[in-house]
């Protein structure tokens, strides 16, 4: 039997990978017992520490993925490591049948730090996007007599994997070999407001249909693509005058990536409903649906999670959010955003025939290759990564560079300087 000393040791061995000195980590083990549901990398990462991570060979890598902007504060941070350490020798789960004092404290700071009033705590973004659609289809119901209420989200978004949320997810290539698709999700262009306008008057001619708008602040799987002030703005507009809920999909660029705690605060804007996952607990496996108390419409019994909000993710969850005001993360993802803005745009200058643009808020930032280039996102992704530096791409056409938010000017420096050298290997 394998002891849980050696399983914290030696995972690889212990799960088969065969693993000796000098022989390292057998995919083909790996693929034999796991669901090829990922296209992954060659590659195992072991460890990480701050902005780097080490594979199985010892080979060292800076983290621009981070998890896919999960990683908030980087790997094997002392503050995470002690609430973890405190957390799980206190008390990690109960039912939501009592209370939760660690989920009173989280949920009372994200009230105090957003426009909302209320939270519902579940595992991921995806699920945080489930309670959002259920809440604005019980709105329609109650608050605006919709038999069959309609969401209305943009084409390119992105809004989880569960049938409800692939379907509200504006792109086709999501929703392939899974039909029948959820019904009452209506898509647009994104930052257009008269093809908006249009689709509201549409869907709402023989009377109220629309009961929500979902959108994301910034597009990620589709682009980094930020949204545009004026655009929100007149969303705000429509949905005051026709009483529709506005929901912002802010699992990728929610708790500081944008170098402020929401994407909405760069447009100006309230939304009625928030929903955040990835960043808000570094790491560990936490979302959550923040509404104003105008639409906590959501009764006993009507929504639930097994493990939304239990001590252990909600007391980590919480010390993140708190180290990012005590670390000052916001400022530094400002600060060193412009600062990779600013290399990505020198190597858009320096190659014209094969990038477009870099466009971004904060620390997600999107490096747009030309509709003619030879070269894909994929292709720049891998040749990063043997050069030391983790991208990722977002679509076929932009690579995407989403670092903790402990990521020093140094790390950024060093970043472009492996990039401009993957990229002149490919040129």
């Amino acid at each position: 039997m394998v002891s849980l000393k050696q399983l914290v040791k030696n995972p690889l061995k212990v799960f088969g990978a065969g693993t000796k000195a000098g022989k390292g980590f057998r995919p083909e083990v790996f693929d034999s017992h796991v669901m090829t549901t990922y296209g992954r990398f060659p590659l195992a990462l072991t460890r990480g520490a701050g902005c780097r991570v080490w594979d199985d060979q010892g080979h060292e890598y800076l983290d621009f993925v981070a998890g896919i902007a999960t990683c908030t504060l980087g790997h094997a941070h002392p503050i995470m490591v002690e609430a973890v350490t405190q957390q799980i020798q206190k008390l990690h789960h109960v039912s939501n049948l009592y209370y939760i004092p660690e989920q009173g404290a989280l949920a009372q700071w994200l009230t105090e730090h957003s426009c909302a009033d209320r939270v519902f705590f579940c595992n991921s973004g995806a699920e945080a996007n489930e309670g959002a659609i259920k809440l604005a289809r019980k709105y329609g119901h109650t608050e605006l007599g919709i038999d069959e209420p309609v969401v209305i989200t943009a084409k390119a978004s992105f809004h989880g994997r569960t049938l409800a949320t692939i379907t509200a997810t504006g792109q086709p290539k999501y929703q392939k070999s899974f039909s029948p698709l959820v019904p009452g999700f209506h898509y647009v262009p994104f930052n257009d407001g008269d093809a908006l306008e249009g689709a509201i008057a549409s869907l709402n001619a023989s009377g109220p249909r629309v009961a929500a708008i979902l959108l994301e602040a910034l597009q990620g799987e589709g682009g980094v693509n930020p949204g545009n002030v004026e655009y929100f703005q007149r969303v705000r507009q429509l949905c005051d005058q026709h009483k529709i809920l506005l929901i912002l999909d802010e699992v990728q660029v929610g708790v500081g990536r944008t170098g402020k705690v929401w994407g909405y605060e760069n447009l100006g804007i309230e939304p009625d409903v928030i929903t955040v996952a990835k960043g808000l607990g570094g790491g560990v496996p936490i979302g959550a649906m923040m509404c104003k108390s105008s639409c906590d419409v959501l009764g006993p019994g009507e929504h639930a999670s097994t493990y939304g909000g239990n001590p252990f993710v909600c007391g980590v969850a919480l010390a993140v959010c708190q180290t990012l005001e005590s670390e000052n993360l916001m400022a530094n993802a400002s600060a060193r955003g412009q600062q990779l803005r600013q290399g990505l745009l020198k190597l858009v200058d320096a190659y014209p025939e094969l990038f477009e643009q870099a466009r971004g808020w904060g620390l997600i930032n999107g490096l747009v290759l030309n509709g003619d280039a030879p070269l894909t996102s994929l292709d720049i992704v891998k040749a990063a990564m043997n050069e030391g530096l983790l991208l990722v791409p977002a679509g076929p056409n932009v690579v995407r560079f989403v670092p903790p938010l402990i990521v020093s000017a140094a790390d950024v420096d060093e970043a472009l300087k492996k990039l401009s050298k993957a990229v002149k290997i490919l040129s």
